[in-house]
């Protein structure tokens, strides 16, 4: 599922579309940048993270409408950085959650694919 490129979107907008993006994808990556082009590198990180234990996830590109989101991913989580990664519609956390998990030999267990 691509999402276009938020035009200043408003806030329900925005928070529509995260509530659409956890609920439909059973991993979902928030972060600054694309998958073809990471714009931080905590979401380089991970993205990395992801791409080593899973074939599919979905990515939602933040930066159109970045205030936006940071309000209803906090809303969402209570975390207010971004990256932010979902599975089954839990938040699991950023970067540093992904790269910790990944280190106790947890993550591949995480997202679904042990």
């Amino acid at each position: 599922m691509d999402f276009p490129p938020n035009q200043g979107l408003d806030q329900e907008d925005v928070t529509e579309q995260v509530e659409t993006a956890i609920d439909d994808n059973e991993v979902v990556l928030f972060m600054k940048g694309t998958e073809l082009m990471p714009q931080c590198g905590y979401s380089r990180r991970a993205l990395g993270l992801l791409s080593e234990h899973r074939d599919e996830f979905e990515t939602v590109d933040v930066l159109e409408s970045l205030d936006e989101f940071r309000v209803a991913l906090e809303d969402r989580s209570g975390w207010e950085t971004i990256p932010q990664t979902y599975v089954d519609g839990e938040f699991v956390g950023g970067s540093d959650i992904l790269a910790e998990l990944d280190d106790r030999g947890e993550l591949a267990e995480t997202l679904n694919t042990e």
